[in-house]
């Protein structure tokens, strides 16, 4: 008998932007190519359909031209504190089945506080790649607002 485990990730970054800003900044298409894929990694495509039901793609480009499309459901929408969403890779040497994100926009004043959950991972090493992925973006997010 076999028992199914999964892990998950939690990270939080305090971005010197308003909350409004930083919601923005995460959904805009524009925004989202400058920060969302890890630090060397580009976006060249960003579609949000910034709905419950709505979808998104992101299409990275990594160097020795391997690309990675990160592609998924928005499931929740709360303008400007929330976000719940799917996550899965297209590429199938990549594909881990549906991941949930829960991103938090916290509040405290003139910075938000960006707590994100990242669950339903097959295993501990698709995790932990993932969580340099995610500190490598914040990284690049926290930069938009310097």
């Amino acid at each position: 008998m076999s028992v199914e485990t999964t892990s998950s990730l939690k990270l939080s970054r305090i971005i010197n932007g308003t909350r409004e800003d930083v919601f923005d900044a995460w959904t805009n298409p524009e925004q989202i190519k400058q920060w969302a894929a890890p630090e060397g990694i580009t976006v060249e495509q960003s579609d949000v359909d910034l709905r419950e039901g709505g979808e998104y793609l992101l299409l990275m480009h990594a160097p020795e031209d391997k690309i990675h499309t990160a592609f998924g459901t928005y499931k929740e929408v709360d303008r400007p504190s929330k976000l719940v969403y799917s996550w899965d890779w297209k590429e199938e040497d990549s594909q881990m089945g549906d991941t949930l994100v829960t991103v938090e926009f916290n509040a405290m004043g003139e910075t938000t506080e960006v707590v994100i959950t990242h669950e339903f991972f097959p295993n501990d090493e698709v995790r932990d790649g993932h969580d340099m992925g995610w500190t490598s973006c914040l990284n690049q997010l926290e930069q938009l607002f310097v």
